[in-house]
């Protein structure tokens, strides 16, 4: 059985900073991209970032800078840094292996 669990997230005035973790069961995780996905409010699911096994990545024009995405091949872990974070940031965000989904953390930005 395949399972992605998230945790971490949560509300974060702006410019402040957050960190949400993925965590891949039953499934190979090595030689596998990971992405990272969000969908705000009234929108329709985006992509955010990606990282690959071989510590290549890749983001949205948007997070450029401000997100970082990284993994550890050896506790199948996948962890999205968000610095600097807006309010338009705000969003449940989603991990994603092949077409396997995490269960979405919530990422509120507010003053």
């Amino acid at each position: 059985q395949v399972q992605l669990v998230q945790s971490g997230g949560g509300l974060v005035q702006p410019g402040g900073s957050l960190n949400v973790t993925c965590v891949v069961s039953g499934h190979p995780f090595n030689g596998y991209y990971i992405r990272w996905y969000r969908q705000r409010p009234g929108r329709e699911r985006e992509y955010v970032a990606g990282a690959g096994y071989d510590g290549s990545t890749n983001y949205r024009e948007s997070v450029k800078g401000r997100f970082t995405a990284s993994r550890d091949n050896d506790k199948n872990l996948v962890s999205l840094q968000m610095n600097d974070l807006k309010p338009e940031d705000t969003a449940v965000y989603y991990c994603l292996i092949e077409n396997y989904w995490g269960q979405g953390t919530q990422v509120t930005v507010s003053s």
